[in-house]
């Protein structure tokens, strides 16, 4: 079972996807591109603590994190 992490200002939700169901898939990548849409960055675990910035929706990872854009000020 694959993982979106959506964080926002409230803490984060979870996602849960099967990965070999093409609907669901299909769902999954819509969700991404509507994130990223929304300038939220998308990274997947590569190993212990590492982490990769990803730019597309990736169905084999097993979790994706997404994070909003830092505001400063």
């Amino acid at each position: 079972m694959a993982t979106f992490v959506v964080m926002d200002h409230t803490g984060d939700s979870r996602q849960y996807f099967q990965a070999d169901d093409s609907e669901a898939l299909a769902l999954a990548e819509a969700r991404f591109k509507e994130l990223t849409s929304h300038g939220y960055t998308a990274a997947t675990r590569t190993g212990a603590g590492e982490a990769l910035i990803v730019k597309s929706f990736d169905p084999t990872a097993e979790e994706t994190l997404f994070y909003p854009r830092l505001v400063g000020g």
